[in-house]
């Protein structure tokens, strides 16, 4: 029972908060956090059109670069504040900046993807953006957990940077603006619902460890007030609750409807004489696969098969739309066929570009590479007072710098001073042989490491005598 004790006790005194919380401070920092004005909001446009372009042209680096910039987080951590404390006033300027803040954004983004000149034929950035899933829910509650957790520590760290990476406020917004500015309702909607699971489940996080944590509760001038506000409050949260879990239990059955139809299609690509070459799913009305099929047309008992096979993986008939391009016409065989492999054409010239790319990488690195060994063979062939040699490459960072630059570094020990002229000679030498001009040579004298001498020689006059 010690043993069992002394292990209880150490995860007591490892998960225990008392002593590393300051819950009077975090609420400051989260109340001071909510307003959108002045810099904040020129700070939020900013990040906008930076994750916009980064959306645009598929760079996740400038797109979590963005998500660093933006100032997003602090109207919801208000949200969560309001409801725990039974804050009123606090809720609905928390609110009011929340929609300030999507405004501004929503606007930003728009007209952005108005005037690029950028355009993507398939921007999957983008695209990864207008499907929530149950993994965005639990990012957004636990990075919610992080948050709160990281506002009401007393030795701040580096957490608030990844909850913003993590929980992705950002690109939703950017990606509706696009969806508004291309006409493509479907991407609006599906990218602000997103940005509302987000927020929602980051609001929930925040209100279950305010609560959890005790934070000063709101005073009010008569229990009247008091009982209207906590009802009113009471209400708020059982809305916000209740189509949270709603969204999640939505969100997981289309994850493993997604799931089971994509092991459904994966193990069924050949039905008679056709076979599948795509699919994908809608979730507008009813959780569907779609099924792209070519060669020839299915017959009647290959339908039923299909349709029976689908039952095996929990799907039914009428989640199944099959689309079918046969080849039953006349000519339609050659279109089918050069459409294919116009597709297989297209994949294998994005590989082919991916492939020269990392041979040009490759080659660059391989040019870069200095050939240690002839080098210093050369060197100890003229410089006979050369020993041991040390050649690197590195980066000079001059001071006040913000860029290093690219420097080689050569190490020469020698058993006896080199002149000035001998000095400069070797450098440029080295310069053109290793072919850069930003080379710092250092010259190290050597010392001779003499053995006593005087030892034998002593040894042999004691052997005489």
């Amino acid at each position: 029972m010690g043993l069992i004790d002394n292990t209880l006790q150490q995860i007591r005194s490892i998960v225990d908060l008392n002593g590393h919380m300051d819950t009077e401070n975090a609420e400051k920092a989260i109340r001071s956090n909510i307003f959108f004005r002045g810099p904040n909001a020129w700070i939020l446009a900013v990040a906008i059109i930076i994750a916009s372009v980064g959306l645009n042209v598929n760079s996740i680096p400038v797109i979590i670069g963005a998500m660093l910039i933006s100032p997003l987080m602090g109207p919801i951590f208000g949200l969560g504040l309001a409801l725990g404390t039974n804050d009123v006033p606090l809720l609905k300027s928390a609110a009011k900046n929340l929609l300030v803040m999507v405004s501004i954004s929503l606007c930003v983004s728009l007209v952005y993807f108005l005037i690029t000149p950028l355009s993507l034929t398939n921007p999957t950035e983008l695209l990864a953006r207008t499907n929530p899933t149950i993994f965005d829910v639990i990012i957004a509650l636990f990075g919610g957990f992080a948050g709160i957790f990281e506002q009401c520590r007393k030795d701040k760290g580096t957490v608030f940077s990844g909850v913003a990476i993590a929980t992705a406020l950002m690109p939703p917004l950017c990606t509706a603006g696009f969806g508004l500015a291309s006409g493509n309702l479907p991407h609006f909607f599906g990218a602000l619902y997103l940005f509302v699971i987000n927020c929602t489940f980051i609001t929930l996080a925040t209100y279950i460890m305010v609560k959890y944590l005790r934070f000063r509760q709101t005073e009010f001038l008569n229990e009247k007030m008091k009982r209207r506000t906590k009802t009113f409050i009471s209400l708020l949260i059982i809305a916000f609750i209740i189509p949270s879990v709603w969204s999640a239990i939505v969100l997981v059955k289309q994850n493993n409807f997604e799931e089971k139809a994509t092991a459904f299609v994966e193990n069924h690509k050949s039905i008679e004489k056709s076979f599948i070459y795509d699919y994908s799913f809608s979730h507008s009305d009813g959780s569907k696969v779609e099924i792209f099929m070519t060669g020839e047309p299915l017959s009647e008992t290959g339908r039923n098969n299909l349709y029976e096979a689908a039952k095996e993986y929990g799907l039914e008939s009428k989640n199944i739309i099959i689309s079918e391009h046969t080849t039953e016409r006349k000519g339609s065989d050659t279109e089918v066929i050069k459409s294919l492999y116009d597709k297989m054409d297209a994949e294998i010239a994005k590989r082919d570009e991916k492939i020269r790319m990392l041979e040009d990488e490759l080659r660059k690195a391989k040019g870069e590479e200095v050939p240690y060994l002839q080098v210093a063979k050369e060197i100890t062939s003229s410089y006979p007072s050369v020993g041991n040699i040390c050649i690197t490459s590195g980066a000079n960072v001059q001071h006040g710098s913000t860029l290093p630059e690219h420097c080689v570094l050569v190490v020469a020990d020698i058993s006896k001073e080199f002149s000035d002229q001998e000095r400069i000679r070797l450098t440029q030498w080295l310069k053109i042989r290793l072919n850069s001009e930003n080379l710092i040579l250092i010259v190290r004298r050597q010392e001779n490491k003499q053995e006593s001498t005087e030892e034998p020689e002593t040894r042999n006059e004691a052997d005489k005598k």
